[in-house]
C-alpha cells in the first residue's frame, strides 16, 4: 500500500469514527424508562459531564484537560452496546472496552482513547475520581429537575446516586444542588414585573433605574 493509500484508508477510517460519535446523539438513556419521566440522549449526558469534570478539577487541584477528556470518552462504546442501566446489569454484561476499541482503532487515536478509558474505569488517579463524580453529578442534576417537577420517584434516585459519590467536593456540591431549584439560574432575583412585561435585570438595577430616573426628574 502506498502512502497516499495509506493516507486516505486512515481519513476513512477516521471519517467513520466520527460518523460513530454522532451516533451517541441518538443513544437513548434508558433508565428514564424506568424513573417515568424525563429523556436525554448519551451525547447530552457526555457533555454536561465533560463541564462538570472541568469545573470539578479545577476546583479540586487536578488535572482539568485530562479530567475532560476522562469525561468525553467515558460512554463511548455505547454508541456500539447502547446504554446499560442497572436493571440491564443484573441480568447481562457488556464488552465496552472492546466496542471502544473497535471504534477507534485504525484511526490512529487508539491509544490515548483507550489509555482515558482505561483510567476512567481503574478510578485510581484524582483525574477518574472526578470523571467518576461528574458521571454521577450529571445524574443528580437531571433527578433534581424531575423531582422540582413532581417526580416522587426522583428523590429515591438521587439518594443512591449521592452515595455514589467519592470525593468530599463533589458530595458537597451534591448538597447543594438538592437544596437549590433547578430553575434558579434564570429565575433568582427577578421580581413580579418581569413576568408581567418582560422588562430585563435584577430586582436591585430596577430599583436603582428608578431612583437615577427620580433624580434626573
Amino acid at each position: 500500500m502506498t502512502t497516499n493509500e495509506k493516507q486516505d484508508a486512515s481519513l476513512r477510517r477516521l471519517t467513520d469514527f466520527l460518523h460513530e460519535v454522532g451516533m451517541l446523539r441518538h443513544v437513548p438513556r434508558s433508565g428514564y424508562a424506568f424513573l417515568g419521566t424525563g429523556r436525554e440522549s448519551v451525547a447530552e449526558h457526555s457533555h454536561r459531564v465533560a463541564v462538570i469534570g472541568y469545573a470539578l478539577a479545577r476546583r479540586g487541584g487536578a488535572d482539568p484537560a485530562r479530567t475532560v477528556m476522562l469525561c468525553l470518552f467515558h460512554d463511548l462504546g455505547e454508541a456500539r452496546t447502547g446504554d446499560f442501566n442497572y436493571v440491564n446489569q443484573i441480568y447481562d454484561t457488556r464488552r465496552e472496552r472492546d466496542a471502544v476499541a473497535d471504534a477507534v482503532a485504525g484511526t490512529g487515536l487508539e491509544e490515548e482513547i483507550l489509555a482515558f478509558w482505561d483510567e476512567q474505569e481503574a478510578r485510581q488517579s484524582p483525574e477518574a475520581v472526578f470523571a467518576r463524580d461528574a458521571d454521577q453529578l450529571d445524574l443528580i442534576l437531571n433527578l433534581k429537575r424531575e423531582s422540582d417537577l413532581g417526580n416522587r420517584y426522583a428523590d429515591d434516585w438521587m439518594r443512591n446516586a449521592i452515595k455514589r459519590l467519592t470525593s468530599p467536593l463533589a458530595r458537597d456540591l451534591a448538597e447543594t444542588i438538592l437544596t437549590t431549584d433547578h430553575t434558579d439560574w434564570w429565575r433568582r432575583g427577578q421580581d413580579e414585573t418581569w413576568w408581567v412585561n418582560g422588562t430585563r435585570g435584577t430586582r436591585d438595577n430596577r430599583d436603582n433605574s428608578s431612583q437615577d430616573r427620580r433624580g434626573d426628574a
